[in-house]
């Protein structure tokens, strides 16, 4: 599973270096040089964030059709092993100046947590009244389909500022992931196999500094994320009928998958590692510069959470039933069908038209204290948002006209589905 600044060429007020962000995918702004404006938007992380959630929709579709297809599966899977982690680790790069202040905190609920709420109630009545499926109850603590990464943002973001405190953040986070990963009694509330699984991939985001996603966009690394991808597709072509998917989810314990209880820790190290690696060579892919869809990632938590009704939606009417759709160009017209699909969701109409339950002011809901007296809605967007995915998974990089409430999208993505 994942936003305020100006648009270019608008005039722009020098303004103090922002700490904090909205709750979200993170729309980042990068310092310029003396003498240009104080906060640029990094086109580089709203093109990932636009591409990666592209990529979740893309997931959430083959998870319709893929069944019997060995190549098909082995994509899916090869997707699913990065496009969450790098709508996560984007949010935790956002998220390392994250602390209580009140005005953090207010951009925290109205970004997250309210879209937490709205979501996961208009999915379930979707899931109920729509699909008739998965009984009659609406459980705020048992997230459905996609609403999980708002859930996992939300804890994510609260821990940033312990994690400034640990001596060694990213190896506490993986062994508090292989702890949970042969936890079965850990249950389902409020996806917490999820929340630890992925927990550190945020904390690596936190630990990353600029210097870190210039190294991975080198030419070298471009050239050399070829071969990488090609290998992990035909290691994921080899291990299809050897072992089961549901891994890549990472929102089960090694015992309910069948496996003994020291696989979970291994494949914890083996996902993350891979998750590394291929995210890694997702960002080497990422254009830098502005390009016709940069405008498109400051919208992915729109996308994020709104494309779960279209997949869902056509799964219910039966439109993906039809057997042509299960072969290669059937799957290829799907495929161009959900990023077409996606990309028209995280358009400026559409956000605008959604603004209100993605990122709602609610002022009348705090003391006038915990709203800042200067600085304008989306700004402090720099460093401590998310969309995304991600996303704020979400997955721009604030709360204000972007997709404040973004935590990386997504990639958006956030994986958030059972097959």
């Amino acid at each position: 599973m994942f936003h305020a600044a100006s648009s270019p060429g608008q005039n722009r007020t020098p303004l103090p270096p922002a700490r904090s962000s909205a709750p979200g995918l993170p729309a980042p702004r990068r310092p310029v040089e003396s003498g240009g404006a104080a906060h640029q938007r990094d086109p580089f992380f709203d093109n990932a964030k636009y591409l990666a959630i592209v990529l979740v929709a893309v997931g959430h579709s083959w998870a319709t059709i893929e069944n019997g297809s060995r190549t098909l599966s082995a994509a899916y899977d090869v997707v699913y092993v990065f496009h969450m982690p790098a709508f996560i680790i984007i949010s935790g790069y956002f998220s390392r100046n994250f602390d209580s202040r009140p005005d953090r905190m207010k951009r925290l609920i109205t970004g997250v947590a309210v879209p937490y709420v709205i979501f996961e109630t208009a999915y379930s009545l979707f899931r109920i009244h729509v699909g008739h499926s998965g009984g009659d109850d609406i459980s705020l603590l048992s997230p459905w389909y996609l609403t999980w990464f708002l859930c996992a943002l939300f804890v994510w973001r609260l821990t940033a500022p312990v994690w400034r405190l640990v001596r060694h953040p990213l190896p506490v986070a993986l062994g508090i992931a292989a702890l949970a990963s042969f936890t079965p009694a850990m249950g389902s509330d409020l996806e917490l196999q999820r929340v630890l699984q992925f927990l550190p991939c945020f904390v690596l985001g936190l630990c990353l500094r600029p210097e870190h996603f210039r190294l991975v966009r080198r030419r070298s690394v471009r050239i050399a994320a070829a071969p990488v991808f090609a290998a992990a597709l035909a290691l994921a072509w080899w291990s299809e009928p050897r072992t089961t998917s549901a891994w890549v989810y990472r929102n089960s314990a090694a015992q309910d998958l069948g496996a003994p209880w020291w696989a979970g820790p291994v494949m914890v190290l083996a996902l993350f590692a891979a998750s590394v690696v291929l995210t890694a060579c997702f960002f080497a892919w990422v254009p830098g510069r502005r390009t016709w869809f940069t405008v498109l990632g400051t919208g992915t938590l729109c996308g994020y959470l709104l494309h779960g009704f279209l997949i869902k939606g056509a799964l219910y009417a039966g439109w993906l039933d039809a057997a042509w759709l299960h072969r290669p160009l059937g799957a290829l017209l799907v495929t161009v069908v959900a990023a077409a699909g996606m990309t028209l969701l995280c358009t400026g109409p559409v956000r605008r038209a959604f603004r209100g339950v993605m990122e709602p002011r609610m002022e009348w809901a705090f003391r006038r204290e915990a709203v800042p007296a200067t600085g304008e809605r989306g700004q402090g967007a720099g460093h401590g948002t998310g969309t995304g995915i991600s996303a704020g998974a979400g997955p721009g990089h604030g709360s204000g006209s972007g997709s404040g409430s973004e935590a990386a999208i997504p990639a958006v993505a956030v994986g958030a589905s059972a097959r």
